[in-house]
């Protein structure tokens, strides 16, 4: 199995993600990037970053080290979320960030990702070659060759100072509860939206090491929502660990996903003229009744695999402006090609602020098609393309569904299940298809009989 998924190296920390599997990633990215003549004429140097888990202090060491053991100059920025080290790449113009985090998953876990100079994620084509490069032999420079490590005391500062300037609309009066998920926003997300000019509360902002993610952040939205509603906030925003993502929560409670999100920013877009080629870029999982709201305003999809590096990709090939998943994760190629939360969330308040218009008046135009979602876990997700089991009960599926549904079943890029989707004209409809489904995988893929 290939040891990076659709976001990076992820597993538990110290068991599958090791301090020497993140020496031997380190050096080998050096080796393969310096190849491609990356590093030609200059001192090459890397920006790394990480969210608050106690695990990124010893991977942090561990990147470091395989980075300056390799004649790599590294520029530590502490504890910032995954679009600022994004941005801080292409801004200080290094050849390559790295960022420790596992994001959304639960502490024990942590990650590693790799981005390319100008801070776009690293191609699938290189990770590829990193990976097969691990544990070689290589050639160690010496005296002044090797890397020097310094810490970058403005690093959070400039980000802040960026995301201030993508907004021309000053916020003063809007109320905003923020969850931080006592990950890498946990700092940087008050500030920004203080200073944007919004009365902020902030919740889950106090990271211990250990409490990432714990029953907070975009996994777990009920203390926002009781947050929100308590103190009669305008919106609600709830950080995933390493913030590249965003969900909302309106003033009355209503959760507020990605798709709301897109619609409601693809709509603003449409309205300024700003959407090129009248197009937005979405995924297979985007929600059927996103499709169709986009469809009744003139404004076409295009669906990509989940994962955002799927989602730029076909921007880039196709020059669109936006895109996004139904997550949160939401690129404005205009700002940067990083989804980033809190580039969002401010970006969704300058709508706000400008239409004098609530979240749930500008999320009043879309309809969302009653989805159900059911992991699949322990079977072999590997073999679910060749399965003509599975294939018949979709087709199946898709038949009694009609037009007024969809079904998808698709393996998990970073864990070891199946996520079976199912949306339908009602809720108890899509609960039937979708356990139907998940009951065919389990007997068809199990790891006990495969």
């Amino acid at each position: 199995m290939a040891l990076f998924g659709t976001d990076g190296v992820r597993g538990v920390a110290n068991i599958d993600l090791t301090a020497e599997l993140a020496v031997d990633l380190a050096v080998a990215a050096a080796h393969v990037l310096g190849e491609i003549g990356l590093f030609a004429g200059h001192r090459p140097k890397a920006i790394v970053g990480q969210d608050s888990r106690a695990s990124g202090d010893f991977l942090e060491s561990a990147i470091i080290s395989g980075l300056t053991s390799a004649g790599v100059d590294v520029y530590r920025v502490g504890v910032l979320p995954t679009p600022a080290v994004a941005y801080l790449v292409k801004e200080s113009n290094a050849d390559l960030g790295v960022m420790i985090s596992a994001s959304h998953n639960p502490m024990p876990d942590n990650g590693i990702k790799f981005f390319a100079k100008g801070g776009d994620k690293l191609a699938d084509s290189l990770e590829a070659q990193i990976e097969a490069r691990l544990g070689e032999p290589w050639s160690r420079p010496t005296g002044l060759d090797v890397g020097r490590i310094f810490s970058d005391e403005s690093a959070s500062t400039r980000y802040v100072n960026y995301l201030l300037a993508t907004i021309s609309t000053d916020l003063a009066g809007l109320k905003v509860v923020v969850d931080c998920a006592n990950g890498a926003s946990s700092s940087v997300a008050p500030l920004a939206y203080k200073n944007a000019g919004a009365l902020v509360t902030a919740i889950s902002a106090s990271p211990t090491g250990w409490n990432i993610n714990e029953n907070c952040g975009s996994t777990h939205l009920e203390n926002l929502i009781a947050e929100v509603k308590k103190t009669g906030a305008d919106l609600g925003v709830a950080h995933d660990g390493d913030a590249d993502r965003c969900l909302l929560v309106a003033s009355n409670g209503d959760v507020i996903d990605g798709d709301y999100i897109l619609n409601i920013l693809a709509r603003s877009y449409f309205d300024d003229g700003k959407l090129k080629k009248n197009t937005v870029v979405g995924t297979v999982m985007s929600n059927l009744g996103f499709i169709k709201s986009m469809e009744s305003v003139g404004i076409n999809v295009e669906k990509t695999a989940v994962g955002d590096r799927y989602v730029l990709e076909k921007m880039l090939e196709n020059d669109y402006v936006l895109g996004g998943e139904q997550s949160g994760h939401i690129i404005m190629r205009q700002f940067s090609n990083s989804g980033d939360g809190l580039l969002t969330a401010l970006q969704i308040m300058q709508v706000m602020a400008k239409t004098k218009q609530s979240l749930l008046d500008l999320s009043s135009n879309m309809s969302k098609y009653p989805q159900v979602l059911i992991n699949v876990k322990d079977v072999a997700k590997d073999k679910l393309p060749q399965s003509a089991v599975i294939a018949a009960a979709i087709k199946a599926a898709e038949e009694r569904l009609g037009d007024s549904g969809r079904v998808l079943l698709r393996a998990s890029g970073t864990e070891a299940l199946v996520r079976v989707m199912v949306e339908a004209a009602s809720d108890s409809l899509a609960q039937e298809v979708a356990q139907q489904l998940a009951n065919v995988v389990k007997n068809d893929l199990s790891t006990r009989t495969s």
